[in-house]
């Protein structure tokens, strides 16, 4: 799929919330070292960013060049460009060598994967017993009722039949994923575990999110414009209603988290 990033770039970037600092604290309580992250599928590296504050080092990959261009530099994150089909060779040759990593993170991403090989990677990078995974999601803005029942038209209605199958994960909260770990210390199961962020959001700023997601992509490639003048006007006239030219947009973060074990 992330060749329909591709053509996003920096309009995802910036329309997209943060993550919250308490997830990256929640995730960090459960991890007993803090030296080294593999955050996969980092994208413009986000996620990256916020782990570099407690980690001493992180490897951060995606398979899109574009996307890591966008990414923050810092001193303790290397970002590398990975093939979507990496073998066990390449993770150790370009990623890391097995058993020397405290966590993995997947941020929005894990969706997209194929697990099954993947959560092989997994296994042989964590550290055992205490490896730790973290893949969390976000769902769909929370603005007000009016604004909140447009979007959700469009989101829910207009373009479910471009979905790629994997979006029907978020749509579970991670629920129903695939997710072959043990419980962290302290949990009684990997989740979900819920938490929330906020962005401050303009009218511009929530139609350039609607158009960041793939189905809008998959849709114009099949000659549909989702996002049409009548369907920009109904957000303008939900948008108005209150006077507010800005409005706080929440988002739901769903996180599922497991260790490694023996």
């Amino acid at each position: 799929m992330a060749y329909l990033y591709l053509k996003q770039g920096k309009n995802y970037s910036q329309s997209r919330p943060n993550y919250p600092e308490e997830l990256f604290h929640f995730i960090a309580s459960k991890t007993p070292h803090h030296d080294l992250v593999w955050d996969a599928g980092t994208g413009n590296g986000q996620a990256a960013s916020s782990l570099a504050k407690i980690y001493k080092n992180v490897i951060a990959t995606d398979t899109s060049q574009k996307q890591l261009e966008l990414a923050s530099r810092l001193p303790n994150v290397q970002y590398k460009c990975t093939s979507p089909t990496m073998s066990a060779e390449e993770l150790e040759r370009d990623v890391t060598k097995q058993a020397t990593v405290d966590l993995v993170t997947v941020g929005q991403a894990i969706h997209w994967f194929a697990r099954p090989k993947f959560y092989q990677q997994v296994q042989l990078v964590l550290k055992k017993p205490q490896g730790i995974i973290a893949a969390w999601c976000y769902t769909t803005p929370q603005v007000n009722a009016r604004v909140d029942t447009v979007f959700n038209k469009i989101y829910f209605v207009d373009s479910r039949p471009y979905w790629h199958p994997g979006r029907n994960l978020i749509y579970d909260k991670y629920k129903s994923i695939e997710f072959p770990f043990l419980p962290v210390d302290g949990a009684e199961n990997t989740g979900p575990f819920e938490f929330m962020t906020e962005k401050l959001m303009s009218l511009d700023e929530l139609l350039a999110y609607a158009k960041s997601g793939s189905a809008y992509e998959t849709a114009l490639e099949k000659g549909v414009d989702l996002m049409s003048e009548n369907m920009i006007e109904e957000f303008r006239s939900a948008w108005a209603e209150d006077g507010n030219n800005q409005k706080v947009a929440k988002f739901p973060v769903y996180l599922r988290i497991g260790k490694v074990g023996k």
